[in-house]
């Protein structure tokens, strides 16, 4: 039994904690609040996770730190680089590797299929800051002052997506579901199972370290067939969609600032936005999570 430290109670945190327990894994979470979920084998801490100080405290014997902190998109400007710069502190401190919950933020506008060999080209401050993360930790991994990794994921099926967030809910009930993007662009969706299947195969196998890993991923699906697939699992009534004009969506992003940031985004809908995870696959054997059965595992908001 090794301990394993994780940062965030998130989705991917939670999922990550439970499948480590399940394991056998010895675990500790750390959020603000000392949240998580409930397991004999997941130790619950309440901590501040930009203090690194107490960050090295908690990780000391960790054989591995899981960064799956999520803050608040409108606050990732002021809210990671402390965050990042303490995980790399402990990371250092502690010998444990980086494991770090990535997304595709890094990469920016693409214009093909994103693989192992798409440069992070992001320019937009937000989506930079991802890549700039990643470069960091790559840096003092090359330095031999950490050992780090990194799995990339595209927008979760199960939780906090344009699918689940907007969609779903309606179309339990039989409503029209409004779509804040494109009805018919193809776009990858990962099940988070594969997140935190990824990120514990990437933090304990050495072949990994050093490097960025697309997680895998099933083959793209427009908004209007995930939203048809979704609304057959479960036995709704077909389903029916409408897109937001934009300049609705516009509008609204100046009262609401998680919709206003969909606009930093929407790049990724309106043209195909493909993940091509078949480097991971072939590497470490994994598959991804049958659509059907993470499609019956989304979160619906109440």
């Amino acid at each position: 039994m090794a301990l394993h430290m994780i940062v965030g109670a998130g989705q991917v945190g939670t999922t990550t904690a439970n499948l480590l327990a399940k394991q056998g894994e010895q675990v500790r979470i750390v959020t603000r609040s000392g949240g998580g979920p409930e397991h004999p084998a997941i130790e619950r801490i309440a901590a501040d996770a930009t203090d690194a100080a107490r960050l090295t405290e908690l990780a000391t014997g960790a054989v591995a730190l899981y960064n799956c902190a999520n803050p608040l998109y409108h606050r990732w400007l002021t809210d990671w680089p402390p965050l990042a710069a303490a995980l790399l502190a402990t990371a250092e401190r502690t010998g444990a590797v980086l494991a770090i919950a990535g997304n595709l933020y890094g990469y920016g506008p693409v214009d093909g299929p994103i693989t192992e060999h798409t440069p992070l080209a992001a320019t937009h401050p937000k989506l930079k800051l991802r890549a700039d993360m990643w470069r960091d930790a790559l840096a003092a991994h090359e330095a031999g002052r950490i050992r780090a990794t990194e799995v990339r994921a595209s927008d979760y099926i199960e939780a906090r997506s344009i699918f689940s967030e907007a969609l779903a809910k309606p179309l339990l009930a039989g409503r029209r579901g409004m779509s804040p993007a494109p009805l018919d662009v193809p776009h990858s969706w990962t099940s988070i199972a594969d997140v935190a299947r990824t990120l514990v195969t990437v933090a304990t196998d050495q072949r990994a370290w050093g490097k960025a890993w697309p997680v895998p991923t099933n083959p793209p699906l427009t908004v209007r067939q995930i939203a048809t697939r979704f609304a057959q699992v479960h036995g709704a009534p077909p389903a029916k969609l409408a897109a937001v004009p934009y300049a609705a969506l516009w509008t609204a992003g100046l009262f609401n600032p998680f919709i206003k940031e969909l606009r930093t985004t929407r790049y990724q809908f309106t043209k195909p936005f493909v993940l091509d995870s078949t480097i991971t696959e072939r590497t470490f054997a994994l598959s991804p999570t049958n659509l059907d059965t993470a499609l019956k595992n989304v979160t619906v908001p109440t």
